[in-house]
């Protein structure tokens, strides 16, 4: 979980702003522990603070810059297929100095520019700046894992990692309205809105490009859904094969790596594909002191089959009491998910055995694991239902209207 941050200045009004840089970085340091830096130009800065996974040495710290100075890149993420393309750039005559996936996509990105993001199989979040050209490439991953927070007004536009950092430079911090009712209605701010009225979230798999001074922003990558034609065994199959193929991916690591396992069932099926690849896998649940709110059991019974070394953590009320005001801090802008105090809090502890840990979230949103879940698909499906109606899927349908 690195941190990136950078302000692209309009006007000669908001080049002061540039010196503010450093301060950002440092209040970025608890996403990098590892190392920070950062760059300035004429009329922009980029800034970095570093958490190691891939080729731990400093030579792959950031800001990364060519040695002619003329390309900077500050990226947040983990490429997943940069061996296979950093093969093909050495085929193609490219000379590494790191073993790193932020110098596979720091050349492709040379080569190719924002064509590179057909490329990546990953998650991101970076900034490519050429000087020659005076060229600007923020870009976010396809589905959005990796957070950018933009902000722009009248004199600059400025990126981040986080909201909180964007208040080192001087911004209009003025409450937008809509986002606050849409979260009392919902117990979050769903994109691309912020608690912000000038800063947005970058929607997934968008672009933002500033060339000659001109912004433009568009969507390079748009997921489509479409009814599959595979039987049902088929289609176990190859979710089956994507899943080890993905667990898999993400087991590249330079750093100690475990997994979160709550005992559900997709927690569960990322640790048991987890351990196939990983022996000596480490895993990590939360739970309450209380019995009547612990469902720790769960996780432990799952680790014993599938032979994982399991840790878990009981949760009390000075937990709560003694980092309630750093969660707080943690968390950005108004969110109310029941469970973010207790990732929270199990991210600290897991941090303690290990700096890489996998997780199931996500899963729900794309199989539909609770009924708000299903609604929503049938909404976004509803010829489907109609055409497909069969004995089994209208049963299907009955269990979750009830």
């Amino acid at each position: 979980m690195c941190g990136i941050i950078g302000i692209w200045s309009k006007n000669i009004q908001s080049l002061s702003q540039l010196d503010r840089i450093e301060k950002a970085v440092q209040s970025l340091r608890h996403r990098g522990p590892d190392g920070s830096g950062y760059k300035i130009y004429s009329n922009c800065a980029f800034g970095h603070t570093r958490l190691s996974i891939l080729d731990t040495d400093e030579r792959s710290n950031q800001p990364f810059c060519a040695e002619d100075g003329r390309y900077t890149l500050v990226f947040n993420g983990e490429i997943y297929n940069y061996q296979v393309l950093r093969n093909e750039l050495i085929e193609q005559g490219v000379q590494f100095k790191t073993s790193s996936d932020t110098e596979v996509l720091f050349h492709l990105l040379i080569q190719k520019g924002e064509e590179a993001l057909q490329l990546l199989d990953g998650f991101f979040a970076f900034a490519f700046y050429d000087t020659l050209e005076n060229d600007l490439l923020i870009a976010r991953d396809r589905m959005g894992i990796k957070p950018l927070i933009v902000y722009e007004d009248a004199k600059s536009l400025i990126f981040s990692s986080e909201l909180a950092s964007l208040y080192t430079f001087e911004i209009d911090k003025t409450i937008d309205q809509d986002a606050l009712n849409t979260y009392f209605a919902l117990t979050y701010i769903p994109a691309p809105k912020t608690i912000l009225k000038y800063a947005r979230k970058l929607l997934p798999g968008s672009l933002i490009r500033i060339k000659n001074e001109v912004i433009e922003e568009r969507t390079y990558y748009l997921s489509s859904t479409q009814l599959s034609e595979l039987s049902y065994e088929e289609a176990q199959s190859k979710i089956r094969a994507g899943l080890e193929a993905s667990v898999r991916n993400r087991l590249v690591s330079d750093v100690a790596l475990g997994s979160f396992l709550s005992g559900g069932l997709d927690s569960s099926i990322i640790a048991a594909l987890a351990i196939q690849n990983k022996p000596d896998l480490k895993t990590f649940s939360i739970g309450f002191d209380h019995p009547f709110f612990d469902e720790t059991k769960y996780a432990s019974e799952l680790s014993k089959y599938i032979g994982s070394q399991h840790f878990d953590f009981k949760l009390n009320r000075q937990d709560f009491s003694d980092n309630f005001t750093s969660f707080l801090a943690a968390i950005d802008e108004p969110f109310a998910d029941s469970s973010a105090f207790a990732m929270y809090m199990l991210s600290i502890k897991t941090k303690e055995h290990v700096t890489v840990a996998l997780s199931g979230d996500g899963a729900d949103e794309l199989a539909a694991g609770y009924r708000k879940h299903f609604a929503e698909f049938q909404t976004r499906h509803f010829g489907l239902f109609k055409k497909k109606r069969t004995k089994k899927s209208s049963l299907y349908r009955t269990k979750f209207a009830h």
